[in-house]
């Protein structure tokens, strides 16, 4: 099932039951980083504070939602907006489940000052105790094939070694992905994520049938991979556009 809306995400929402959703993958506008055809104006806490309340309401018991998120620097200081919103998702009611990180391979606005930029937060919330976790397990092993003895470190400092055992080739991902922006051919969307983050976050927090959303939809990326992961999407985009290029690219997406 694919359900794609073409308004205001704040209007829109209210048309989806609460606690339907299992899983949320989206990237809001960070800042004012960019126009987004003027809409940006229309951008603000008093709009990302709505828009988090009528997630929570949305999201089912056990349900995610995946916060991709940047700062814009202004005056020198960069915003801290994305912070303010990962404390206001705490406040109303969500579990700040991991907080991860999104490396990209190059920078697009370098200063004279400062290291350059080259991450975005990817902060993953839970309502509740997490239902799903589906971990990627393709991280190659240092030591795979062996057998390995580990320590931990416990409360008091001192070091406890675990009980030996066989490593497998592959483990599970660290929470800092390494995902390249691949260019959109034509008329495109100004910030787009790339198809395997949204793919990788749809497979690790919800199940083939599950019910995914994003509302701030853009060019469809989230809904392109929910249709090659077996997932049912709801999309939302203010902008016409946008959300004519979105709609052919779900609507023909192999």
């Amino acid at each position: 099932m694919i359900n794609l809306m073409q308004g205001d995400c704040l209007e829109k929402m209210k048309e989806i039951p609460d606690g339907s959703v299992d899983l949320t993958v989206t990237s809001p506008p960070y800042d004012n980083l960019r126009t987004y055809n003027g809409n940006n104006a229309q951008w603000g806490e008093h709009v990302w504070k709505s828009v988090i309340e009528g997630l929570y309401r949305v999201t089912k018991e056990g349900g995610v939602v995946v916060w991709v998120v940047g700062d814009a620097t202004i005056k020198g200081s960069e915003s801290g907006t994305s912070f303010k919103q990962a404390l206001y998702f705490k406040k109303i009611g969500f579990n700040l489940h991991d907080t991860m990180i999104w490396k990209k391979e190059s920078f697009s606005n370098p200063f004279p000052n400062r290291y350059h930029q080259v991450f975005e937060y990817m902060f993953i919330f839970s309502k509740g105790k997490i239902k799903t976790f589906n971990p990627i397990s393709d991280r190659k092993n240092k030591h795979g094939g062996k057998t390995v003895a580990s320590t931990v470190r416990e409360a008091d400092g001192t070091l406890t070694r675990r009980t030996p055992k066989l490593l497998n080739e592959f483990g599970k991902r660290f929470n800092v992905w390494d995902i390249t922006v691949k260019k959109q051919s034509g008329k495109c969307h100004p910030a787009p994520f790339p198809k395997q983050l949204a793919n990788d976050h749809i497979i690790s927090w919800s199940n083939e049938g599950d019910t995914v959303l994003d509302p701030f939809m853009g060019s469809g990326t989230t809904g392109v991979a929910c249709n090659n992961t077996g997932r049912k999407f709801i999309g939302i985009e203010l902008d016409a556009d946008y959300f004519n290029i979105a709609k052919t690219r779900i609507e023909g997406a192999k």
